[in-house]
């Protein structure tokens, strides 16, 4: 699978953007989708992820509350709704897919065999 990322840009703190991650293969609703990001120097790391069925999402605690991921398995896609965005949000941001990841190992990069080229998201102050 295929994954290509978009949506990322400059905006003010308090503002909103949406993330799109568009994904190429029949196998869509098979996968585990998660959102990553990473600024220079630092690990990557997990913003949320959403299981198979839709149903089940979960968010790394500084974006829970604020940020929202959701799949719409017909037009092979994902979504992060960023809202109340903050300066310490900036960083690049990542699609990532998996269909092996279960609860335990959601927020592990490792646990990934796919990923998007990423997307920038700069919040400014």
């Amino acid at each position: 699978v295929q994954l290509q990322a978009s949506g990322g840009g400059l905006v003010q703190g308090g503002g909103s953007l949406r993330l799109s991650c568009a994904a190429s293969g029949r196998t869509f609703g098979r996968y585990t989708w998660s959102w990553f990001r990473q600024v220079p120097g630092r690990e990557r790391e997990f913003v949320a992820g959403i299981f198979r069925s839709g149903d089940n999402t979960y968010y790394a605690d500084s974006v829970k509350g604020r940020f929202t991921i959701s799949r719409d398995n017909s037009k092979n896609m994902v979504y992060l709704q960023m809202n109340s965005l903050k300066p310490e949000d900036t960083a690049v941001y990542y699609c990532a897919a998996s269909t092996s990841v279960i609860l335990s190992t959601i927020s592990r990069s490792t646990a990934y065999g796919y990923w998007g080229q990423g997307t920038l998201v700069t919040v400014s102050s």
